[in-house]
């Protein structure tokens, strides 16, 4: 499609017979011949490979790299140390998510930063850096199995542990691998050099790996009950609104949208995220209205069938009255699909 950035893999997809889509500005696969469900499912009992080029990457170095982020992001990284990975959003003035984030601190005075596709250019203007995006790919291998299939290609990648990250030399070039993914499964995620990516592609694959499209990483995310920027976080949404105030570091010095959090806490959110379930094989979907008998008490955020569940799952913000075991009905281009609200996630996050 004119106009859309290529991953470095795009030829690697195409050889395989991908499926095509544009997401956030980029031609990404969305599925393989074997389809969503199948990718799925092997992510859940084996391992999968995902190319997530489309993710930026922005990179802060220098003796203030560190204040800079902690100046403006809502995590602390007094929390954490080099060679470990972090989850924090951005903030606009009112509080509410701009994009949330993935920190990778590499070294004492470097950071690689991961927005999300879209929002890259909104990081680089809120915390500078420099946009290496276009240098790299980044394969994402997830699974319970996804270490074993590693340790084939290179021991190191497989001894990376949940958010640890490292420099690996992979045949003469600089990788770095997180202990990172947005599946809930074990696995890591490399950021390997354009020159070699094709290669680290074959090999991952070769090596036993079923490749995944951006619509298996849509469901089971969905099922982990993880966030997605545009859905359950957005500017007009906080992190207390989507239940996550682990990410706001409260006694750190100010960042931007603090003061828009406090308020909020003080008085209390006026919509929460929670999860819906729902039976049978017709899904819910994002934007749909939730109610509780005839009254309108929130709406969707994103909603699809379970492929490991076998029936439909949804969040969605609602009233913060709304409790786990309500009845709730879900309205679907008018047709009322009757749910029961659950915790979060709908499968246990490993």
């Amino acid at each position: 499609m004119p106009g859309l950035r290529l991953s470095p893999l795009d030829r690697a997809h195409r050889a395989l017979n991908a499926k095509m889509v544009e997401f956030g500005g980029w031609d990404m696969p969305v599925a393989y011949p074997t389809g969503t469900i199948a990718e799925h499912l092997a992510c859940r009992s084996s391992a999968v490979v995902f190319d997530v080029s489309h993710l930026g990457t922005v990179r802060i170095e220098g003796y203030y790299a560190k204040a800079a982020l902690q100046g403006v992001l809502t995590n602390d990284l007094d929390k954490i140390e080099v060679g470990r990975a972090q989850y924090t959003h951005l903030l606009n003035d009112q509080g509410c998510v701009l994009d949330d984030i993935i920190v990778w601190w590499i070294k004492e005075d470097r950071f690689d930063v991961m927005p999300n596709a879209s929002n890259t250019d909104r990081v680089v203007s809120a915390i500078g850096g420099v946009d290496v995006t276009t240098t790299r790919a980044v394969l994402a291998v997830q699974g319970p199995k996804a270490k074993d299939f590693l340790a084939t290609i290179n021991k190191e990648f497989a001894d990376i542990k949940k958010f640890s990250v490292r420099q690996i030399n992979w045949r003469g070039v600089e990788c770095i691998v997180a202990g990172t993914g947005y599946t809930g499964e074990n696995g890591v995620e490399i950021a390997v050099p354009n020159s070699h990516a094709t290669e680290l592609w074959d090999a991952i694959v070769e090596s036993g790996v079923t490749p995944a499209g951006l619509g298996a990483r849509d469901t089971l995310r969905l099922e982990a009950g993880l966030p997605l920027h545009g859905h359950e976080l957005s500017s007009l949404i906080t992190p207390l609104e989507a239940n996550l105030n682990w990410v706001v570091a409260w006694d750190k010095s100010e960042f931007t949208g603090r003061g828009a959090l406090i308020k909020q806490r003080e008085s209390g959110v006026e919509r929460c995220l929670v999860g819906i379930t729902t039976p049978g094989r017709r899904p819910p979907r994002d934007g749909c209205q939730v109610f509780s008998g005839e009254t309108q008490i929130g709406i969707t955020t994103s909603g699809n069938f379970s492929p490991s569940l076998q029936h439909g799952v949804a969040m969605a913000l609602v009233e913060p009255r709304t409790q786990v075991g309500d009845a709730v009905t879900i309205d679907v281009r008018g047709t009322r699909l009757e749910g029961v609200v659950v915790k979060l996630p709908f499968i246990a996050k490993k």
